[in-house]
């Protein structure tokens, strides 16, 4: 039927079909593929890598967080990660998916080097260790602002402040870190390091 339409119409007739086709292609096949296939290999990462406490989800392995007081400023009772650049403002935080990001301050940046200094002042005060003392990963933040992994050195650094503010022996919590202490991916990729995130849900558990 369409041969008696004008061949003007008729291309158009077609383009159309072949947008259809393809919307429920890339549309609702493919996604719908993929999903499928994430679920059945990777359930628990297709879901987002969640971390779960006494059967509620509290975050992602994949996301850090902010472990403040009532007034925002660090609680001393848990460990604290590294700095993020990835705040949307408008009472997000820090931390925030939709503003991942790093601080694109060169490293000679002057505001860069006065928020490293200030950084290093207040850790080295809030654990009571010398200002030399502080990691490289506690005063700046990762490329993507949302990384929820500290070096062993900064984790371990924090376990007698921790172990002091809980009331706990710093002997449990430096053992609480060494069962954190994550290697490198495939045994050369990357350094160690610490998920904060899961090593604060276990830590309630020795309170």
């Amino acid at each position: 039927m369409s041969r008696h339409l004008p061949p003007a119409l008729r291309r158009h007739l077609s383009a159309l079909r072949m947008l259809l086709v393809f919307t429920a292609v890339t549309g609702l096949v493919y996604p719908l593929a993929v999903t499928g296939v994430a679920q059945l290999a990777f359930p628990h990462r297709a879901d987002g890598s969640l971390i779960e406490d006494r059967g509620a989800p509290v975050g992602s392995r994949l996301i850090g967080q902010s472990f403040t007081t009532a007034g925002a400023a660090p609680d001393p009772r848990w460990f604290q990660p590294r700095p993020s650049a990835a705040d949307g403002g408008q009472g997000a935080g820090p931390y925030d998916p939709l503003y991942s990001n790093a601080s694109n301050l060169g490293p000679n940046n002057p505001d860069l080097l006065k928020s490293i200094d200030e950084r290093r002042t207040a850790i080295a005060a809030f654990d009571r260790v010398p200002p030399h003392k502080v990691p490289a990963d506690a005063l700046t933040a990762s490329g993507s602002g949302l990384d929820p992994h500290v070096s062993p050195a900064y984790a371990r650094q924090q376990a007698t402040r921790v172990a002091r503010a809980r009331g706990l022996a710093p002997g449990r919590v430096r053992a609480l870190i060494a069962r954190h202490v994550q290697g490198p991916d495939l045994g050369f990729i990357g350094q160690e390091r610490v998920n904060v995130v899961e090593l604060n849900r276990d830590l309630r558990g020795l309170s």
